[in-house]
């Protein structure tokens, strides 16, 4: 009887560890699909520049949000050689710089980056990487001409200035339906000493739907 106690105690025990460290499962990301977002968003505060993605009051780790694209951001590309960037056979999916009740209104905001921190007053950002079905950019669109400012067909990384204090929308592109992992990098350097730093890289997770 004492020596079939002990083994039992010893298994209920070896399964008591084992349950102990077995790996929890991974939370369900939250699906944004609509509304304003800060897809960037950018914090400077002691000593350390972070990055989140801001729903509108709400920051949330990048890593557990997915950014959905309907079939409603689906548009014809003009076929004017300044839009060649965009697309697959005259068709995009397009997140757009002006608000849309159906579609997410996607920018970036370095609003929390104090004055004089930094270099020339702006951080870097540093799109470095995006992998998925198709090509993706970010560009603005001003009297129906586009300024490319991210171009993932034309090679990586590229890389934009931006001014503290910003607050800023822009379209966002896809060129095909499918998941994209879209990996960023801010960087700035610092007034006092030159010294660069940086968000590390973080990456975002668009659905583009058919």
């Amino acid at each position: 009887m004492h020596v079939r106690s002990r083994i039992l105690t010893g298994l209920a025990l070896t399964a008591a560890l084992l349950a102990g460290t077995a790996t929890p499962a991974a939370a369900t990301p939250i699906v944004l699909s609509s509304g304003h977002v800060d897809v960037i968003d950018v914090d400077y505060a002691g000593g350390a520049l972070t990055v989140n993605l801001l729903d509108d009051s709400v920051e949330r780790n990048p890593a557990d949000v997915i950014l959905r694209v309907p079939n409603a951001a689906k548009v014809t590309v003009p076929s004017r050689s300044e839009w060649s960037f965009l697309g697959t056979d005259n068709q995009a999916w397009v997140l757009p710089q002006s608000s849309s009740s159906e579609l997410l209104w996607a920018g970036w905001n370095t609003e929390e980056v104090p004055s004089g921190v930094f270099q020339n007053n702006r951080v870097t950002f540093k799109l470095t990487n995006v992998t998925g079905p198709a090509g993706f950019s970010a560009y603005t669109v001003s009297g129906g001409t586009p300024t490319v400012l991210f171009d993932s067909g034309d090679g990586l990384p590229d890389s934009l200035n931006v001014n503290y204090n910003t607050h800023a929308h822009v379209n966002w592109g896809f060129d095909a339906a499918g998941t994209y992992d879209v990996t960023f990098e801010v960087t700035g350097v610092l007034a006092a000493n030159g010294t660069t730093i940086s968000s590390g890289a973080n990456t975002w997770t668009f659905e583009v739907l058919p």
